[in-house]
This record gives C-alpha cells, sequence and structure tokens, in this order.
C-alpha cells in the first residue's frame, strides 16, 4: 500500500515518511499540492495521503478539492496533517473531503491511531 507525503517541510516527510513506513506503507513524496497532483496525474494514486495546509504553488485545501473531482480517485485517503487548528479550519477541510484532520505537532501514536480509525493499519500493519 501506497502513502504519499505532502509537506514543503523536508524534516516534517522525514518523520511522517518514517511512521507510516514503521507500519508497511510505501512511500511518495511531495513538496506541495501540484506535485503531489502531478504523481495522481501519472498514474501513481496511492491510497494514501497525508497533507499540510500551508505550502507554496498549491496549499492542501485545494489540492484536496482537486483529488475530490475526480470520480477515479475518490476512494483515496486524505487526512490534514498541518499547524492550522482553527476550529473553522478543520471543518472546512473535512466538508471539502479530507477524511481526517491532525493538528501538529503529533505524537506517532496519533497517526497511527487515526489510520487505525480509517481502517488502512490493523495491529500496527497496513492493512
Amino acid at each position: 500500500m501506497h502513502a504519499l507525503i505532502i509537506d514543503d517541510s523536508r524534516a516534517m516527510r522525514s518523520i511522517l515518511r518514517r511512521i507510516v513506513t514503521e507500519l508497511g506503507f510505501e512511500t511518495l513524496e511531495a513538496g506541495n499540492g501540484q506535485e503531489a497532483l502531478d504523481h495522481f496525474e501519472a498514474g501513481r494514486v496511492p491510497a494514501l495521503c497525508l497533507i499540510d495546509w500551508n505550502m507554496p504553488v498549491m496549499d492542501g485545501y485545494t489540492f484536496v478539492t482537486k483529488v475530490r473531482e475526480n470520480p477515479e480517485w475518490r476512494e483515496v485517503t486524505l487526512m490534514m496533517v498541518t499547524t492550522e487548528s482553527e476550529h473553522g479550519q478543520i471543518v472546512r477541510a473535512l466538508a471539502a473531503g479530507a477524511h481526517e484532520y491532525v493538528i501538529k505537532p503529533f505524537t506517532p501514536d496519533a497517526i497511527v491511531d487515526k489510520l487505525e480509525l480509517l481502517g488502512l493499519v490493523r495491529d500496527g500493519v497496513a492493512a
């Protein structure tokens, strides 16, 4: 199972990569929403996207809306992982099609717990 980590911070991509790799995911990375969309358009559509909100070129919210516009990508699980903690932003992202929302800073367990809730991880391993 593939996970696409979308964040303009190389350090954050590394942290998230370590967490999901330990769960058994293979990873792809993108530094902004447009790079992530390029993966999709090239046929590299992951099962899971971990998405920052604030990025250059294309932000995470716009990426979520673009993914949800394409019926072929409806099965992709989208999880925001961002510093945006304002209630209105959370509601907006979930209404646009994100499945879950994790606020930075987070613990690895918080990511794992959300992935378990989404059915992507069982007993600490990618399902």
